[in-house]
């Protein structure tokens, strides 16, 4: 059975712990995250948590009705990927050279990525994009050495004027 790809808002308090109770319930009852980020919202009471994971129908349930028990979470609410935008940020250090800078400049202008630090011996890069430009910006990468690198996993937000509950809702 192949399972689909999830992604999850959350907005919970803005408190110590909530981070580790929501992770926590992945962990108790044996499901994966693919990916976790977190950060706090418009209003500083308030954080937003995107959690992407991999199941079928029966698996999302569970994690949204568990979720919708936590004592912080305000609000739970599976994002339609044909109606989100869900973008990822890298940076990327690459060995640099004179071979070989030309090249990679080249690359980055095509990915609309940018020179972030430039010194004789590296260049940083910082891309955002969906994970699959993020992937191939990499694969790209890797013949001229890649010296170091980190990404942010995805943030989602909805189209339109779809949102998660506004703060002022709470």
């Amino acid at each position: 059975m192949e399972y689909k790809q999830y992604v999850i808002g959350v907005i919970v308090s803005n408190v110590s712990g909530v981070l580790s109770r929501v992770s926590g319930m992945f962990t108790r009852r044996g499901f994966n995250i693919d990916c976790l980020t977190v950060g706090e919202t418009e209003s500083a009471g308030f954080s937003r948590i995107t959690v992407a994971f991999r199941g079928d129908n029966d698996i999302r349930d569970k994690i949204l009705k568990q979720l919708e028990k936590l004592h912080d979470v305000k609000e739970v609410e599976v994002l339609d990927p044909n109606d989100t935008v869900i973008r990822e940020l890298l940076l990327i250090k690459i060995h640099n050279s004179p071979a070989t800078r030309q090249d990679i400049m080249t690359a980055v202008e095509i990915f609309r990525s940018k020179i972030v630090d430039y010194s004789p011996s590296a260049l940083i890069c910082e891309l955002t994009g969906e994970t699959s430009k993020i992937d191939a910006f990499i694969e790209l990468m890797k013949p001229y050495g890649i010296m170091e690198m980190c990404r942010t996993g995805i943030v989602a937000i909805e189209r339109g004027d779809n949102c998660l509950k506004t703060m002022k809702q709470l």
